[in-house]
């Protein structure tokens, strides 16, 4: 079976991830959002499962996540969504972030059979920790699903070698300390995490949090293999909220220019 997400970094290209809060501002607008970011040349699509209280996210994420609540977006919401976003590029790889409390609620086989039905070819659980992630793994394992892990600037060796364990796909590298949409990487910090993270794996390394724009996007990915922008794009979405055709067309320009980020 072929590994989508693998399959995208098989050539030297740097990659475009652009991540946005499924449901964001409401079901149908999502997939339109989706659909054009996609059409700009996004290598993967990371959707959001919106989630009451989302730690890790900074407020313009949070702010998205209540949207897409108060709108009655659940998981089988995502689900639909994740379907048809797959028949607009049926190559393209998606990927669901979140927590891990929605998948336990909703039952952690049952989840990853609606995974797998759906097209989703990865998971990134910000809360999980390795230790505790092997009834996920099992199953994700069995559905041939990579679980995407999380790397920190404050991250050792000996913890390293512990979350490569079962790491696929890729390895997110959490450019800064804090919360997503906050201030941007200092470049030379993250040369030097990146090479060292190399040693230990073959596995490609995507910086994300705070990586605003093109030029940021440029930066990055002279260093590591991609780029995610996530945040920028919500902005775009928050602050358009009643003219849906400023903000596609926004969006668009937008990711067509964090496309050309990656350009090096």
């Amino acid at each position: 079976m072929t590994n989508l997400i693998s399959q995208v970094f098989k050539n030297k290209e740097k990659k475009l991830i652009t991540f946005v809060t499924g449901g964001d501002p409401d079901l149908d607008t999502s997939l339109e959002i989706i659909k054009t970011i996609i059409n700009n040349g996004a290598d993967i699509i990371e959707i959001g499962m919106p989630f009451s209280d989302p730690m890790a996210d900074g407020p313009t994420i949070q702010l998205s996540s209540n949207r897409a609540i108060s709108k009655g977006i659940d998981l089988d919401s995502i689900f639909n969504l994740t379907s048809e976003v797959k028949k607009i590029k049926s190559d393209l790889p998606i990927i669901l972030m979140g927590y891990y409390n929605l998948i336990l609620y909703f039952g952690i086989s049952q989840f990853v059979k609606k995974c797998k039905e759906n097209g989703v070819d990865g998971l990134i659980i910000v809360d999980l920790q390795p230790e505790e992630d092997e009834d996920l793994i099992n199953e994700l394992t069995d559905n041939h699903i990579d679980l995407i892990r999380l790397i920190t600037p404050t991250t050792n060796e000996e913890r390293l070698k512990l979350i490569l364990k079962n790491a696929s796909g890729f390895l997110y590298y959490v450019s800064i300390m804090g919360i997503t949409g906050q201030q941007s990487a200092n470049l030379h910090d993250l040369e030097k995490s990146v090479a060292f993270i190399k040693k230990f794996t073959n596995l490609p390394v995507v910086p994300g949090f705070g990586i605003k724009n093109s030029t940021d996007v440029n930066k990055i990915c002279k260093i590591a293999d991609g780029a995610v922008v996530g945040s920028s794009i919500i902005k775009i979405i928050e602050e358009n909220l009643n003219n849906k055709e400023k903000m596609l067309s926004e969006i668009d320009n937008f990711s067509k220019d964090l496309k050309n980020g990656t350009l090096i």
